[in-house]
């Protein structure tokens, strides 16, 4: 009876975590590119923080061979591209206006952000 109030706790605790406490990892860009790598069901990293009005390249490196994996759209800025197999994808982002652009897979199960700052 104990391990199951503590399964419970325990359950509780992730639950709490993963809801309200955990916080995405973000990175900036603040020259040149930077690589994203899809692999285990997500982007890593999954947050990515730019300058307004300053073109920017980020690169795609598809490690996962789930075919939800195959494709990245960012909608906001009409950008649709296959990401191959163990290969690296290219997507070059014009000068953006400050605010937020969420890119995902095709099926949204994939979901990272770019806040335009």
């Amino acid at each position: 009876m104990l391990w199951i109030n503590l399964t419970g706790i325990v359950l509780i605790a992730l639950i709490i975590w993963w809801f309200w406490l955990y916080k995405e990892q973000s990175i900036r860009i603040a020259e040149g590119s930077l690589e994203i790598l899809v692999k285990d069901g997500i982007y890593q990293p999954s947050h990515i923080k730019i300058r307004a009005n300053e073109e920017r390249q980020i690169v795609f490196r598809r490690a996962d061979a789930t075919p939800c994996a195959e494709m990245l759209s960012i909608p906001e800025l009409d950008i649709s591209e296959r990401l191959p197999l163990n290969k690296k994808t290219v997507i070059s982002l014009p000068g953006l206006p400050a605010g937020e652009y969420a890119f995902h897979c095709q099926m949204q199960m994939y979901k990272g952000k770019i806040t335009v700052q």
